[in-house]
């Protein structure tokens, strides 16, 4: 009997892998995705080295930087019984987009903005490293723009005038100057913008656990700070402001400071 037994307990946990007993995931553990887990109510959860928060359904959230390759340890701990679960993140090939003909003051900024930049770092920083108790994060996203065309991805090597540059941590969206945008979540607005060097007219929101989404190079901007948007309100319309060639929309996706492919959001079928 005690050996059946042995053998129906193997049975269940090669049917059933352990790690389902403890938490699901929405997603593929691959550079840049961002990772909804569901785990049971009450219990804490850790990524890597760190606490994250857990909604009072067992909905968490985090994501994959665009070039991490060590695996991902996930910590559970529920009626103080501690479960790893050991995820491998997957590598991605990355395109490179070359962009010629821009203003030197463009590719390289002139020194005198330098401490304009900071700034501006410094309140984009800030925004994305809110952790509120929202938990709009679990919801599914909203494209922003109906039938727009991409003209750049996700972790794509930019060089610019034949300089290497950062790499493109957005999607673009080629559109008409004056396009309304939509609220791809429900959040707040916690960085309203209407004129940064790089990005121009620029909005942040939070949407929860430390997920926030920025738009980009704006003509209007339709919220204030502190207010709270549903999914698919308006808040403002595609523009060419900041440095940018020609109107589009340039949209992000974060886990505080770690920059997400919004693609693994959006359906851009």
């Amino acid at each position: 009997m005690k050996k059946f037994f042995k053998i129906f307990l193997l049975f269940l946990f090669i049917i059933f892998p352990r790690e389902i007993f403890s938490a699901e995931f929405n997603n593929k553990f691959k550079q840049g995705s961002f990772i909804l887990g569901k785990t049971k109510p009450g219990a804490k959860v850790k990524i890597d080295e760190r606490n994250v928060l857990v909604s009072e359904d067992g909905y968490f959230a985090f994501g994959i930087d665009r070039d991490r390759k060590n695996d991902i340890t996930i910590r559970i701990i529920k009626d103080q019984k501690l479960d790893v679960i050991v995820k491998k993140v997957f590598k991605r090939k990355y395109k490179i987009q070359r962009i010629d003909g821009l203003p030197e003051k463009k590719v390289t900024p002139p020194k005198e903005v330098y401490e304009r930049i900071k700034r501006e770092n410094k309140i984009i920083g800030e925004a994305r490293a809110i952790e509120s108790n929202l938990t709009f994060f679990k919801d599914k996203f909203v494209n922003p723009l109906d039938n727009a065309i991409v003209t750049g991805v996700y972790g794509s090597q930019r060089i610019l005038n034949g300089k290497p540059k950062w790499p493109h941590y957005g999607i673009d969206f080629a559109a008409k100057e004056g396009t309304k945008i939509k609220a791809m979540l429900s959040g707040t607005a916690t960085m309203v913008e209407p004129d940064l060097f790089y990005t121009g007219g620029t909005l942040i929101f939070d949407h929860g656990h430390g997920i926030s989404t920025l738009y980009m190079h704006l003509k209007e901007i339709y919220v204030k700070k502190g207010q709270k948007v549903k999914q698919g309100q308006i808040i403002g319309t595609v523009g060419s402001t900041g440095r940018s060639t020609g109107p589009h929309l340039d949209v992000r996706l974060n886990w505080f400071g770690t920059r997400l492919d919004p693609a693994t959001v959006l359906n851009l079928n």
